[in-house]
Order: structure tokens, then sequence, then C-alpha cells
């Protein structure tokens, strides 16, 4: 029998000072079972930092991930069914980056977690060609204490400004300052 994913469900109040963006999300995420805490609130950080201001190419929506080797977490097709951004959380295969980056026009990878900077000195030359591509780490500590602030039902507040990120649930509150590993010099919030 198999184990079923768990869903929880998140109101997102963002405020991205950088782009000028201030938005409301309501989503519904589900916890795939191979899958932790830490890594749903990356994929709902990562949604966050690279929503678009507006649909005129599409909405960024989440996509199968685990379940579909062939889809990425998060992903935003515009209203010809092209593929814009493709984004990814963990530590994703150089093959795997590959193929998403021949796919898509953007592709973002977040990789968190303690072999993170392992991870990345593995596969850095093999992805030196890829200009539109983007890698960025978040400190260990820095989503674990995401982790901390995950709920079934959770209302956070994103605030962006100057490339670090506080998000809060109105008890607690996490700071994280996402670090460029490749890509041009945009913001994790800028694409």
């Amino acid at each position: 029998m198999a184990l079923k994913s768990t869903v929880y469900k998140s109101a997102l109040q963002i405020a991205d000072m950088d782009r000028g963006l201030y938005a409301d999300h309501h989503l519904t995420l589900a916890l795939h079972p191979s899958e932790t805490e830490e890594r749903l609130m990356v994929r709902l950080l990562a949604f966050a930092l690279q929503v678009p201001a507006d649909d005129a190419r599409g909405t960024l929506a989440s996509a199968r991930g685990l379940s579909d080797a062939d889809e990425p977490d998060c992903w935003q097709h515009d209203l010809t069914g092209q593929l814009v951004h493709w984004l990814e959380v963990g530590q994703p295969d150089d093959r795997r980056i590959g193929k998403a980056c021949a796919r898509a026009e953007q592709v973002t990878v977040y990789a968190y977690g303690s072999a993170a900077a392992i991870w990345w000195r593995g596969i850095e030359n093999k992805l030196a060609r890829w200009r539109n591509l983007q890698v960025w780490q978040l400190p260990a500590e820095q989503s674990q204490a995401l982790a901390g602030l995950c709920q079934r039902s959770m209302q956070l507040q994103l605030t962006m400004q100057d490339g670090l990120v506080w998000v809060a649930d109105g008890s607690r509150n996490v700071e994280i300052h996402p670090q460029r590993l490749f890509g041009d010099a945009r913001e994790p919030s800028h694409r």
C-alpha cells in the first residue's frame, strides 16, 4: 500500500521591496512521503522568491517534483505553453539541470542542507555553459529554522529587501540569506 502525501495550506503575504511586489498567495502543498518539512518550506520560499509580479507570461505553479522525474518543483508556462521558468529545490544532478536548461528559458535551483557545498563542488564545472541557470544556496541552519515554522495550516509574512528574506508566522521570525553560487548577479527574487 502506497503512502499518501500530506496536505499543507499556506497563506503568504509577500512584500518584495526590491521588485515593488506586494501580493497575497494561497497555496496548497503536498508533502510527498519521502519529503521533509524542511524541503517543503524551501519549496515555499523558492515560490515566494520567484513568483512573477504579474501573469503576463503565465503564473508560477507547483509541479509534481518528487513524484515525476520529468517535472520540477515549480514551473511557469506562458499562455502559448512555452516553458518559461523551471524551479528546482535540493541537489539535482547535472544531467537533470542540463535537461531543464535545454527546455526552459530560465532555470533556478535552491540548494539547502549541510551537504549543499559538497554537491556544488562536484557539479559546478559541468554547468558552466548554461547561461539561463541560477543556483542559490540556503545555509543549513537557516533552512532548518525555516522548517521550524512549518504547520499544516500556515499564515506567513515574507519580506524581501537587499537580497535578505525575513519569514514570520506572527510569533516567530526567520532571517534567510540566500547565497548565489552560479548565474548572473540578480537577486533571487529578480528574473
